[in-house]
């Protein structure tokens, strides 16, 4: 039996690469401390599920015996908490994704997927290419690139097989919808529900590549399992749509009730995804649109 570990299993993105495993029969483990200020977490019952910290790496190597993949998704994962606690966000960014590669590293696992962000790109021109220079402009964006910097490293120096993923906006079921810092489509979507008006950052003109999170999932499973020449370990693949939408656009397809707040710094005007090195290599195309994911939604 193919078993897997997904850090972060119990969030957002990981519970759906959890789901996805067990599908394809994979004994799944999921490690997740439950820090992150989710409205739930969502623990599948199918898999060995573990609250643990992956800053204490006595309490998680043991884990990693006889396992073959690991999805590394845990993390500080938005932008203005890292801003206002860069010491939190850099621990466990860095020191935990430090503590992930150090125990597949012992354990001789098949290979390690990172998730990344797109927002490494900074104030890049679109559209964005892994080929691009960094250029972080917050906290959360450093942490997150120097975890790909260690997953290279691992990759050269230890034979590690490390796949890094730097992924654009990602919405869709199960996205984290309390509080004004999370995933844009979950809060508007909060608020239409509550009868109240979406709340804008900014002119609204910003451009953001959607990349739903079912094809997330799906691009992780093909880099684990999927036949890669190895000059691609320890490399970046971009996932998104590979098109991008306003701002102001999503928030007329949700709800015509809008205010507009202040804008926020370290946030960039527009991202837009290259995928053909992930068309490419991996085989991996996007199936759904943001277009067509808010219409599903219209009942909620």
């Amino acid at each position: 039996m193919t078993r897997s570990i997904v850090t972060g299993g119990a969030g957002f993105i990981g519970s759906h690469i959890v789901e996805k495993l067990i599908e394809l029969k994979h004994d799944v483990i999921c490690i997740d401390n439950e820090y992150a200020d989710n409205d739930n977490f969502y623990r599948n019952d199918k898999a060995e599920n573990y609250k643990l910290n992956i800053l204490d790496i006595n309490s998680i190597k043991g884990l990693f015996k006889n396992v073959d993949y690991v999805f590394h998704c845990a993390a500080e994962s938005r932008i203005v908490t890292a801003i206002q606690n860069p010491l939190h966000a850099t621990n466990v960014n860095v020191i935990g994704t430090c503590n992930i590669l150090q125990c597949a590293r012992e354990h001789q696992i098949k290979r390690v997927i990172y998730s990344s962000t797109s927002s490494g790109y900074g104030n890049n021109k679109c559209p964005n290419i892994e080929t691009q220079n960094d250029d972080c402009l917050n906290p959360y964006s450093v942490s997150k690139i120097a975890g790909e910097k260690l997953c290279k490293m691992y990759s050269d120096l230890f034979n590690l097989p490390t796949i890094i993923f730097r992924y654009f906006n990602v919405y869709g079921e199960r996205a984290p919808q309390k509080g004004q810092y999370n995933p844009v489509i979950g809060i508007f979507l909060r608020q239409k529900k509550a009868g109240e008006k979406l709340t804008i950052v900014g002119d609204g003109k910003q451009r953001r590549d959607f990349v739903y999170v079912g094809d997330v999932a799906e691009a992780n499973i093909l880099a684990a399992i999927k036949d890669i020449d190895p000059q691609y370990f320890g490399s970046v693949f971009n996932i998104g749509y590979g098109r991008n939408i306003s701002i102001n656009e999503i928030a007329d397809l949700i709800s015509k009730q809008q205010v507009y707040i202040a804008k926020r710094e370290g946030e960039v005007d527009e991202n837009l995804a290259d995928i053909s090195k992930s068309k490419d290599i991996l085989g991996w195309v996007p199936k759904v649109s943001v277009e067509e994911w808010i219409k599903t939604q219209q009942n909620l």
